[in-house]
């Protein structure tokens, strides 16, 4: 057995078990034909490396699967981690299932084709994550992309939130005591005190961006019911990736489905909605439908001034 293979075989033993219970000779049946033993050349899984493999994904994955002792004798799935934890491995696992396949086969390239971005800022993910535990107060150099400048923070660090492939600061700049997200891609010359905030926060982010749609809301506005129509043609890509959490179903017909959401009606949710064209249209509340109605007009004169 390939020693550099075993992620992927613990990414393939959960997707059978969270579709059904197996039996040993069930998901040695199904690993032998998955298509990746298939291409590493992988002829044989002996119940010994499914023992071993099920306590490294229970050590790796909080995940505790279990094999019935009487009857069947299948395995299974006893228990699923909370929310935020299960979040953390469904990225685990596919980031484990594309890094297996491009170290696998050095001609990926010819193949599998990435989105061209800039960095995002990532380098500096684990300074801030020990700053954010640690309660270590963080200085930087920040630009602002509205007035082109770069100026010098020192915050006080309580989070990290990822919005559309990007990640955010979430912290206290300590100028004006004020709650600000920041870019990571935007963070130079990040340097983590050794100095404490001694400060006790009594935010609760987890209940904080669930009703807020993209980074954060920093307004006192309260969350509202919001719904939309939209085109059946893209209405099923909006059923088969929902844009947020509260996100419900509430009406088919023949040409139209309407969804209704439950979330903080910002300037990032009106620019999501705006992204889909005439496929989409907001019915309530009033003053998102007015506000859309505006942005689209002032859209309209820009081009109507050339």
């Amino acid at each position: 057995m390939k020693k550099d293979f075993y992620l992927t075989r613990y990414a393939l033993i959960i997707k059978k078990l969270e579709s059904a219970p197996a039996t040993y000779s069930q998901m040695e049946d199904y690993l032998l034909n998955s298509f990746e033993f298939q291409d590493a050349g992988i002829k044989s899984y002996s119940i010994r490396t499914l023992q071993r493999d099920i306590r490294e994904i229970s050590d790796l994955f909080n995940l505790s699967i279990h094999n019935k002792k009487k009857g069947d004798n299948r395995y299974y799935i006893e228990s699923r981690p909370m929310m935020e934890v299960d979040e953390y491995n469904q990225k685990l696992l596919e980031s484990f299932q594309v890094s297996n396949a491009l170290n696998n086969h050095p001609d990926f390239a010819n193949f599998i084709f990435f989105e061209s971005r800039k960095p995002t800022g990532v380098e500096h993910f684990y300074d801030l994550f020990f700053a954010i535990r640690n309660k270590r107060i963080v200085l930087f150099e920040h630009y602002n992309y509205k007035n082109k400048l770069m100026t010098s923070r020192k915050v006080h660090p309580l989070a990290l939130k990822e919005s559309k492939d990007r990640w955010y600061l979430i912290a206290i700049d300590t100028k004006d005591k004020a709650l600000k997200s920041f870019g990571l891609d935007r963070i130079n010359y990040l340097d983590v005190s050794p100095q404490k905030f001694r400060e006790k926060y009594k935010y609760n982010f987890r209940e904080h961006f669930k009703n807020a749609f993209g980074v954060m809301n920093l307004t006192e506005q309260n969350p509202q019911k919001i719904v939309m129509k939209c085109s059946r043609h893209q209405g099923e890509y909006i059923r088969s990736f929902p844009l947020h959490l509260s996100q419900k179903e509430t009406k088919e017909t023949q040409h139209d489905i309407y969804f209704e959401f439950f979330l903080h009606p910002t300037y990032d949710f009106m620019q999501e909605i705006l992204s889909f064209g005439k496929e989409v249209r907001v019915l309530e509340p009033i003053n998102l439908v007015e506000d859309i109605k505006k942005h689209l007009q002032e859209s309209l004169n820009s081009y109507l001034k050339e």
